[in-house]
Order: structure tokens, then sequence, then C-alpha cells
């Protein structure tokens, strides 16, 4: 039975977790506006029985207000707006940090690439330099299934580079992103500091934003506005999936028991398909077509060059982390809040 994304946020508050690590402490989330940042903070605030704070970091204040109305009064619930390319004042001692903060919309490694990289390590070096002096007890790093590159054909594991073009505009983002997982494990090796690394797969999920540009978001907005879905590609590329709430409950999995200095991929592995099979499943959900429009510049499409980018999630299940349900119940339930939100 198809469980609606409340149903799923409430379900992740109940995993078996020690839970108690986080009480009388403070949880930094940076990247809460976004897909994955947010879903993090729902699920923290829906752990209502025990006594932390949740802070919330993003740069739209208004964004943050229309999504966490429902926490916006809460004592238990902060937001703070800013940029984590710039100094700061912190508020108050972040005991365990989540820095989902990264720009993950691909038309921005090319209009902005220099924003993605200062985000990506600028952000990172100001939040540990900050949290080795005051109490950090626990890193997590959102990186990204992308620091792995054009790779063989095999399932990407952990230990496993591929190729990445440093020459590349549009490397801005994967390039960032192994530079700042160094930077993670350098503060880990110099200052003693706690981290790890999520790398999660493609996620998808409600709430993305009007000018999220990923693959799914557009093909989502397309049915919602009652249109076939027309691919600018053969869609051949292969990807791992992974639904925001499961990804969310990984993080939260690495967070309280992931080991020092060690990477966790995050997908579904039940998920694995290419962007073909996803924009006919899509269509299938709202009642539409796929339709093929290859333009005459196949350049002109842009995109990543990677053919294949499946997941290995053998370390990460390791610590206990479970998928339960269909994408193809959770991709309904994406859709059934996207229209939602959208009739709001």
């Amino acid at each position: 039975m198809m469980e609606s994304y409340q149903q799923t946020i409430e379900k992740a508050a109940e995993v078996s977790l020690p839970w108690e690590r986080l009480s009388g402490k403070n949880i930094l989330v940076l990247g809460a506006t976004g897909l994955i940042g947010s879903t993090v903070v729902d699920v923290l605030m829906n752990c209502v029985s025990l006594d932390f704070d949740v802070y919330a970091c993003g740069r739209n204040e208004q964004r943050a207000q229309q999504r966490f109305a429902a926490w916006w009064t809460n004592p238990r619930f902060h937001f703070l707006r800013h940029d984590v390319t710039q100094p700061w004042e912190w508020p108050a001692d972040f005991h365990f940090i989540i820095d989902a903060a990264s720009g993950a919309s691909p038309q921005l490694y090319t209009s902005d690439p220099v924003g993605i990289i200062r985000a990506n390590i600028l952000g990172v070096d100001r939040l540990l330099d900050e949290g080795r002096k005051r109490h950090l007890e626990k890193f997590v790093y959102v990186s990204s299934g992308e620091v792995y590159g054009e790779g063989d054909g095999r399932p990407f594991t952990e230990d496993y580079s591929g190729y990445v073009d440093p020459m590349s505009v549009r490397s801005c983002y994967p390039s960032s992103k192994r530079a700042a997982e160094t930077l993670c494990v350098a503060y880990g090796q110099e200052y003693g500091l706690d981290v790890s690394v999520a790398r999660p797969s493609h996620v998808y999920g409600p709430y993305f934003t009007e000018s999220d540009n990923r693959v799914y978001a557009e093909f989502i907005r397309n049915v919602l506005r009652g249109e076939d879905i027309v691919m600018k590609s053969d869609g051949k590329k292969f990807r791992s999936w992974c639904y925001v709430v499961d990804c969310a409950l990984a993080l939260l999995f690495i967070l309280l028991k992931g080991e020092n200095g060690k990477a966790y991929n995050i997908a579904d592995e039940s998920s694995n398909r290419s962007i073909r099979d996803l924009a006919e499943m899509i269509a299938a959900i709202g009642g539409r077509k796929v339709r093929i429009e290859l333009p005459k510049d196949a350049a002109a499409t842009g995109g990543t060059p990677i053919t294949k980018a499946v997941f290995d999630t053998s370390r990460l299940r390791s610590l206990g982390w479970q998928i339960t349900g269909t994408m193809e119940e959770k991709m309904s339930a994406t859709i059934n809040e996207a229209a939602h939100a959208l009739k709001g």
C-alpha cells in the first residue's frame, strides 16, 4: 500500500537508532531548504520524545517559512539564514552537523561554477574549523555519487574512483566534492574530528523547487501540467535512485552509527533504471506518454557525461539501514504530494 510522505517520515523517526546520543544536544542541518536537508529536518522534528534542538540553515527564509510551517513556532526548531561561503558567528555550539549545503541543480554547473566550488570547499572548511573549537562531536558531509566519475560498468563501491575531466567546467561539482571529502578526512586526521561522508545516488521526492531542473522534477512537472514527457536524449543513461526519506534516514544512520573517516553510498539498489524507464514510470502514473525529440546538436542538451552509475550499498546496510516499499509506490507518493503542493 502506498504511504504518504508524512507517514514515511513518522516511520523513519521510529526506527531503532541510538537517538539518545542526541539528547540535550544541538543538531545543525545545512542546506535545510533543499530536497535532502529539509527531509532530514522533518525526521528529526518528528522525534517528539527527545529533547534535542534542530537548527535549520539556509539562504531563503521565505522558502523556509513555507517548508517548515509546521515547525516554525516549535521551541525545538530554529532557522538560521546564512550562506555557507561567508564567515559567521555561531549562535550556539553545534554538537552534530549534517552538511547538505550545495547547489545540486545541473544548470548551476555551467552558470555558477565558481559558486558551486566555493559552497563545497569554503563551506566545509568554515564549518570544520569552527566546529573543532566548539565541541563538535560528529560531522557528516553530504557528497555525491558523481565523485566516482565515469566508471567501467561495475557497481561503485566506496573505494572506487573513476575518471573526472578536471578541465571541464561541469567538473566544478564532482571535483569540488572530491576535494571537500579529502578536506573532511584531513580535519579528522589533524584535529581528531569524527567525520563521515555520505554519497547519495540520484534522489527523488516531493518539495523540489520550481528552479530544480533535475530530470525527475522536470518529468513530474510535465505530467502535473497535463503534458506528455518530451525527452531530449535517448534516455539510455543508467542510474541508481533513492527516495528522499530513505536517503534522510541513511544520513541519520551515518550520523549516529557511521565509522569515523569512512564514506557510505546511499541508494535503493532495487531502483536501478535508465532515464527512459524513469520517464515511462512517471508518465504511466500521470496518465501521459513519453516522446523523444533529439536535438540536431547533441551537445545542446548538456548534462553529465556519465553513462552508468549504480551503487553498492553493503557498507551502509551493515549499519542496519534498510529499504522497504517499491520505487513505483514512492514515485506515486511524490507526484501526489507535488500535486497537492501545487494546488496549495
